[in-house]
């Protein structure tokens, strides 16, 4: 069964209701740039959402001693890794952190040389591909899903990238033992960092995620 991910949370009354839904993983982005940084009075709740949601904590290009720092803080148990970290980087966290799940995303366009991945193989848990632009992430965009036929590791993956109610039936469609997780979040948003329950709740229902 598919996993999912909600990301981008944002506030506190909002996280407490998506937790509700129990989706397999949470994540709050600590990137300055995002409309959906998380402030640290909100950042203070992750330690206390239950054990069974996987915690993620997404970055950009920062500093490795401020992630371990926000790991080690917030019992973050995933981390995202959405700009052009290094594998070396990469391996500094699954060295210092033996449960820590590390996620590298690409951006992926007509273009993309799948062949960048094969560095990071050993280094990494999973890859998240999502829509190339240049804001890293959160565009509410597709890419063309049929680019991932060129994808030829076994290394398992997330699917992101303005996935919406609409895209339930070709989700499904999808043939691949790799594809482990969707990545859901602007498509499911109100305004930004804040989720709709009932139209997630409404896509789990659709995907046969969860019964709830």
């Amino acid at each position: 069964m598919l996993k999912l991910k909600v990301c981008g949370m944002r506030l506190a009354a909002n996280i407490a209701a998506v937790a509700e839904l129990q989706p397999d993983y949470l994540g709050f982005i600590f990137y300055e740039k995002s409309p959906r940084l998380i402030s640290d009075v909100s950042a203070e709740l992750i330690k206390y959402i239950p054990a069974e949601i996987k915690t993620v904590g997404v970055f950009v290009n920062e500093d490795l001693e401020k992630v371990k720092d926000k790991i080690n803080l917030l019992k973050l148990k995933a981390v995202q890794l959405h700009g052009s970290e290094s594998p070396e980087y990469c391996n500094a966290l699954k060295s210092s952190f033996s449960s820590l799940e590390v996620i590298k995303a690409f951006g992926i366009d007509e273009d993309f040389d799948f062949s960048v991945l094969e560095a990071y193989l050993d280094k990494i848990d999973y890859f998240l591909f999502d829509t190339k632009t240049n804001a890293h992430g959160g565009s509410g965009k597709t890419f063309n899903w049929s680019v991932l036929d060129q994808y030829t590791y076994t290394k398992p993956y997330f699917l992101s990238g303005g996935i919406d109610l609409e895209h339930t039936t070709a989700i499904k469609n999808i043939n691949d033992d790799r594809l482990y997780a969707l990545d859901i979040n602007s498509r499911f948003e109100i305004e930004p960092g804040l989720k709709d329950p009932e139209k997630v709740k409404e896509f789990i229902k659709e995907m046969e995620l969860i019964n709830i």
